[in-house]
């Protein structure tokens, strides 16, 4: 029964996605035809259609390719193009709540296997439809024995075997990506082996249940007490390789909160800033999880953070360097930001570079803090900064500059928590928060001032300050 539940086996998991592919083809030509002929609309019921039916193929996949699809559908890029990616984007954002769920009986006895207790022994209520599905397993209400409201995250079986297999197929992710492209029939000029390359080691962490318990404990610790960013608390005498357990962070979800009104979005969108900043500045750490569905949002203007299965640590001196770089072109020290750049080894020798070839750079990468104050996230100032991505281009500056692996998540990160806010509509005074989370300048706005008060009652570092090498990353 768990062998049946995840296909397995390189060519038995390719090969539903290739048909698909090939079919869809055929479909966009012979829509393209009647809209010619008459019909209109053909071509936007056959996306419309074929998005529905992608997402449920990659819904039912699981693994890879399911995670592949939340994590394309938490990029906004209904500002690209003609707007056509938008029924792809609409569909596949079901993936980051919804998926087929498994059988109640089957879910409780991979508890009970890994955990070796009975439900009954482990939680004293314990909830058999899931509230939710995440990339690898999906998650149930539970009440422990003391009392402590949990969520329970269980992990399909058979699909750490099938992403293992998966993630040794390259080819795998790669027809995902070139699969999605070919139904928009539009080329995007991106490196689709690099994207998958990177997309398939953030998967490959969050297989380990065990580590995501230690990145949840290290989360806790550093957020703890602060007075708008909740993170749960693991349980892990109640978590294994396939069963974790937290403590239940409540809040309404992604869907919800779009609903609601433009004070909560703007109020959001700085918290959701100042989370993602927050472990850079104080613990040298990513959170590169960034799809909504992994946040909770309370009415109170608070946020919660449900999934911590993908963490990136970061070299200290990388994290420092950006931090003089985000420093010095705040303060535009551009000659500053030229030798720390070419110190670091953004600007490859004998680059031809200038300095403000240089400023330019940042300022494309950061347009909403360089711009007036306060800015309001659409999808046109995301399309903006993914366009400065484009290496293609022969006034490409980003084809000058001379990423390290690392500093890939300085770029994508930000990306990301713009992609969310863009969705949200949110207004949010981005130069503010970076001047205080940097050290450049008191706070300003009312979550500025509460979240600096609590970085010094926590005596935390941030800005320029040296860091404790024994509390960098997972030690925080």
């Amino acid at each position: 029964m768990t062998e049946d539940l995840v296909p397995r086996g390189r060519i038995r998991r390719t090969m539903p996605l290739a048909g698909f592919t090939a079919r869809a083809a055929g479909g966009r030509l012979v829509a393209g035809l009647r809209e010619k002929a008459g019909d209109t609309g053909a071509v936007d019921r056959f996306h419309e259609k074929t998005a529905e039916r992608y997402t449920e193929l990659l819904g039912h996949s699981k693994g890879v390719l399911m995670k592949a699809g939340q994590i394309f559908s938490s990029i906004d890029t209904s500002a690209m193009g003609d707007g056509r990616i938008s029924p792809y984007e609409r569909a596949m954002a079901k993936l980051q709540t919804q998926s087929p769920p498994m059988d109640p009986a089957l879910a409780r006895s991979i508890v009970e296997s890994g955990l070796g207790l009975s439900v009954d022994e482990a939680y004293a209520e314990f909830t058999d439809e899931p509230i939710s599905s995440a990339s690898i397993g999906q998650v149930h209400r539970a009440v422990l024995h003391d009392g402590r409201a949990v969520a329970v995250k269980i992990q399909y079986p058979g699909v750490a075997q099938a992403i293992q297999e998966d993630l040794a197929n390259t080819e795998l992710v790669t027809t995902f990506l070139r699969t999605f492209l070919s139904l928009l029939g539009r080329s995007v000029a991106i490196d689709l082996r690099a994207t998958a390359e990177d997309i398939s080691e953030r998967i490959a962490e969050e297989l380990d249940y065990r580590r995501e318990a230690a990145n949840i404990a290290s989360f806790h610790e550093l957020f703890r007490g602060h007075p708008f960013i909740r993170v749960p608390e693991a349980v892990p005498e109640l978590s294994s390789d396939q069963v974790l357990t937290m403590t239940y962070v409540d809040g309404i979800g992604w869907a919800q909160a779009q609903q609601c009104s433009r004070e909560l979005k703007d109020t959001w969108g700085e918290a959701l800033w100042r989370f993602s900043l927050s472990p850079l500045q104080h613990a040298s750490a990513f959170y590169t999880d960034l799809h909504p569905g992994n946040y909770r949002f309370g009415l109170d203007g608070s946020i919660g953070i449900v999934d911590f299965g993908s963490v990136k640590i970061i070299p200290e001196r990388l994290r420092l360097a950006w931090i003089q770089m985000i420093v010095a072109n705040l303060q535009k020290r551009i000659g500053d930001l030229h030798s720390i750049m070419t110190e670091a080894g953004f600007i490859p020798a004998g680059s031809t570079m200038t300095t403000d070839e240089v400023h330019r750079w940042m300022d494309q990468n950061n347009p909403d803090v360089v711009g007036p104050q306060p800015v309001t996230y659409t999808p046109q100032l995301v399309n903006r900064n993914m366009a400065t991505l484009d290496t293609s281009s022969p006034n490409s500056l980003s084809a000058r500059i001379a990423l390290p692996p690392d500093l890939i998540y300085f770029v994508r990160v930000p990306l990301g928590v713009r992609s969310t806010l863009s969705k949200l509509g949110a207004t949010v005074d981005a130069r503010a928060v970076v001047e205080d989370m940097t050290g450049v300048a008191e706070p300003t706005t009312a979550l500025g001032v509460r979240h600096v008060a609590w970085v010094r009652e926590r005596g935390l570092p941030f800005g320029l300050e040296p860091r404790d090498p024994s509390k960098i990353g997972v030690q925080l």
